[in-house]
């Protein structure tokens, strides 16, 4: 006798009040919930469910026999000549019940004179609610079941699950034929509107990347449901009974194997939350992996591996249940009025179409795949379609050639030139053969998305990227699209279904993703010329979103940059189309008014950029310097913010002209800056830097040196509202000389300071200015001959009227200099054009 059952025997040997007893019943319970979690490490699945179960059933067990003990006290009649019975129902009943559902109980009775049912009843419920038992009781009358079952359909599918706990055996003889009873009547009735029940589930609980494992498609409702119909069809306790007449045991082992896995889920999903729960949440995603022993050695690993399981089970559970559900009701769904419909919906001998969904006939042989490729996408041709469980069965037992010939290749190449293209791959998803057909997406089938933003997994999210596509329905883009030619159209749907097909690897998705549609797309027969362009896609399949939600989009280097890789208005508008579709995929409401504005504003101005392709060509020789900056192991070395700084210098020309090591060495300089720094290399020829962060009298200084011959003045913006300048003169100067230089410097700060400068002579049509060079900046270019002390003038005239000189590179050769100036705007420059003209150029 075991330590509880001696302690209960003590407390009925001494006449304990039934508090006591169920205070010791409810220390027991918990102390024994607590020790679930190490006996889960144990056995996990159904094993520990039925672990579970039979605990649940040994308290309550003892709970009746305490009460009769209470009741009749040494003259207790026989268990069976009491009319009483215990019945399991729901999970409880089949022997699945998790760690903290609710335990549904039922006590069946006879009302016989003389045993005091009622108060024997009562007395149980209350010991066990006092005890800490959750229960959701249903007490009846034996001869009143079939009434019950007839008022309420949730009623009469517990009913369906009834298991006997302890009780009278007579009772539950008679309660067995009352359930006999029960399935059998109304059955038609109860099998569609438990179908109609189940497809609102689905509704309301769609597949997600936080699935409910319970209501979802798929999930524990799904297999309940095909138990449940299998119960009134052919009245079997177990649907493993109907194995090998009805069920094909290879479909049912590896449906056990999948809803064994959903078992250890939910079991750890109830133990990590502490209380009753079925969502796979992500906060609780780890505790699980971690309780379900995955991948110890990572635990990033496990939960990505978890997710990817729970998918994976989610879907052969779906596959296999609702077949299982069509093929037992078939006989309860049969309307004369479906013949006419499904005979003029017939396609070939056992396939239907009929009102947009695609049927079988059950049990039929399996053609060849490309066979059910090409009737699939013939039936895409004019309308999309969904598939019913029997045509997703009959794909499941189709074979995939593993090497797929010259005729197959060219059968799923057709699939992106049809015009629902996301209906055939959809039915190839729903029958569990997508992998296998289009091996690009083998490692993104049931890949998890654990960054908050997606609510599907990989897989899902792609075909419904697809699908938009297929169903482009805003105007602008819908115009873009039908304007590209039909290759590029299927160029860009295979973009849609494989742009995120490089995930679940270490290295960056855009890279493999365009790596992998390069060689499916050289497969499948695409021209150089579309595969380099899907490359692009693929690669840079995320760069309008990001660019609009981390980047200044009304800042003209930002639009520069965001569209220099893709170097043309076709690539342009596809990416474009491309994103629409994206976003819409990822969930209801995700594209939104403020989205559609930012992608149409940043799209017109990527549509004036590449009008101008001198910046374009630019822009890409400044990005191909970024890349090399960020390798060298001292960029790495700087903080993230001194490198965000460094990236974020907006003159393109600043990155063309030095090398990685030269912007480094200048960035850092930079940093050290306060007011302003000097740098003087007078080994050769006379070369001065200059760093200052507060306003330089450029006309001042330039005059004050225009004793000495400047032959390349370069400025450059960098960060932080430092100005870099550059000043390369042909003199060689000696070091006592040095002092001079660096008080004329320092003197050039002060903004009062004024020097008399000649005029220099520049005639009409040696300047000119470009005010439509871009949407912020304008360009001076002065072509004339070279003069002492012209840049000093050119430098004090733009300081009286306040023009800011964003970049500069002043050079002479030859008696000739040639000077350019990107200057911003935003010092109405433009309007004070004719005023500066007058001022620079000869009279």
């Amino acid at each position: 006798m075991t330590l509880f059952n001696q302690k209960i025997e003590t407390l009925l040997d001494e006449d304990a009040p039934d508090f006591e007893i169920s205070k010791f019943l409810k220390e027991s319970y918990a102390s024994y919930l607590k020790s679930l979690e190490a006996t889960f490490q144990q056995t996990q699945g159904k094993a520990f469910l039925v672990h579970h179960t039979r605990k649940i059933d040994l308290f309550l067990s003892t709970i009746y026999k305490v009460v009769l003990r209470k009741m009749f006290g040494n003259f207790q009649p026989m268990r069976n000549t009491i009319p009483i019975a215990l019945v399991a129902l729901g999970s409880y009943g089949r022997e699945q019940l998790c760690v903290h559902s609710d335990i549904d109980l039922m006590i069946v009775y006879s009302d016989t004179p003389g045993y005091n049912i009622k108060e024997i009843i009562e007395k149980i419920l209350y010991i066990a609610w006092d005890g800490g038992f959750h229960l959701g009781h249903r007490v009846h009358e034996v001869s009143e079941l079939p009434d019950v079952a007839e008022t309420d359909i949730t009623i009469k599918t517990a009913l369906l699950e009834s298991r006997f706990i302890i009780g009278s055996n007579f009772i539950w003889m008679q309660t067995q034929r009352q359930l006999g009873y029960i399935r059998k009547q109304k059955a038609g009735e109860y099998i569609r509107a438990k179908i109609a029940e189940g497809k609102k589930r689905w509704a309301r609980h769609p597949l997600s990347m936080e699935p409910n494992i319970k209501e979802c498609p798929g999930g524990m409702r799904d297999a309940n449901l095909a138990f449940w119909l299998a119960s009134v069809r052919y009245n079997s306790s177990k649907l493993r009974e109907l194995v090998g007449d009805v069920i094909v045991e290879a479909d049912y082992i590896e449906y056990r194997s999948a809803l064994e896995f959903i078992f250890r889920v939910r079991a750890a999903l109830h133990l990590a939350a502490g209380k009753k729960e079925d969502t796979l949440r992500f906060d609780l995603i780890p505790s699980v992996a971690s309780l379900m022993g995955l991948h110890k050695d990572s635990a990033q690993k496990a939960q990505v591996e978890l997710v990817r399981r729970t998918f994976h089970a989610l879907d052969n559970i779906r596959r296999k249940s609702t077949y299982w559900q069509g093929l037992f009701a078939k006989p309860y769904l049969y309307e004369p009025s479906h013949i006419t419909p499904l005979r003029d919906g017939r396609i070939e001998p056992g396939i239907f179409r009929c009102k947009n969904t695609l049927y079988a006939k059950r049990e039929m042989d399996a053609k060849t795949i490309g066979h059910y490729i090409k009737l699939l996408t013939k039936e895409a041709q004019n309308t999309p379609f969904k598939t019913d469980a029997s045509f997703n069965h009959l794909i499941d037992h189709t074979s995939v050639p593993k090497t797929k010939g010259k005729q197959l290749v060219a059968t799923i190449r057709q699939v992106f030139y049809t015009n629902y293209s996301a209906s055939v791959v959809e039915a190839l998803y729903a029958g569990g053969k997508l992998k296998e057909t289009i091996s690009p997406l083998k490692r993104i089938i049931h890949l998890a998305q654990l960054d908050g933003y997606h609510q599907l997994p990989v897989d899902l999210h792609s075909i419904r990227t697809l699908e938009f596509l297929d169903q482009l329905n805003q105007p602008f883009l819908k115009s873009k699209f039908q304007a590209l030619d039909r290759e590029s159209r299927a160029m860009l749907k295979l973009v849609a279904l494989l742009h995120d097909a490089g995930k679940g690897r270490t290295r960056d998705h855009h890279i493999v993703g365009s790596n992998l549609f390069k060689a499916y797309a050289t497969k499948l027969g695409f021209t150089p010329a579309l595969i380099k362009e899907g490359m692009v896609l693929t690669l840079h399949h995320t760069r309008m979103t990001s660019t609009i939600h981390n980047q200044d989009i009304y800042n003209e280097s930002t639009v520069s940059k965001f569209v220099a890789p893709l170097k043309s208005r076709k690539i342009l508008d596809m990416l474009f189309i491309l994103t629409y579709c994206d976003i819409n995929a990822v969930g209801k409401g995700t594209y939104n008014a403020f989205t559609d504005r930012m992608l149409k504003t940043l799209y017109r101005a990527s549509v004036e950029i590449l009008e101008r392709p001198s910046i374009v060509d630019e822009t890409v020789k400044r990005i191909r310097k970024e890349r090399l900056l960020k390798k060298r192991a001292a960029f790495k070395a700087l903080s993230r913010s001194m490198q965000k700084k460094i990236v974020s210098i907006e003159s393109n020309l600043f990155f063309i002209k030095h090398s990685p090591e030269e912007i480094i060495d200048i960035a850092l300089r930079a940093f050290e800056v306060r007011d302003y720094a000097l740098f003087i290399d007078s080994k050769d020829t006379l070369r001065i830097e200059i760093f200052r962060k507060v306003p330089i009298n450029l006309g001042y200084l330039l005059g004050k040196l225009s004793y000495l011959e400047l032959v390349n003045m370069e400025i450059f913006k960098l960060f932080d509202q430092i100005k870099y300048f550059i000043l390369e003169f042909s003199n060689k100067i000696e070091d006592d000389e040095i002092p001079l230089l660096q008080e004329i410097v320092h003197n050039a700060f002060d903004m009062e300071k004024e020097i008399k400068l000649t005029k220099p002579a520049i005639k009409p049509g040696e300047i000119t200015i470009d005010c439509n060079h871009s949407q912020s900046y304008a360009t001076m270019h002065i072509r004339t001959s070279n003069q002492r002390g012209l840049m000093a003038y050119v430098a004090h005239e733009f300081d009286k009227e306040g023009v800011d000189i964003a970049s500069a590179v002043i050079t002479t050769s030859k008696r000739r200099v040639n000077d350019f100036f990107l200057i911003e705007k935003s010092g109405n420059f433009c309007g004070k054009k004719e005023a500066l003209l007058k001022k620079l150029l000869k009279s």
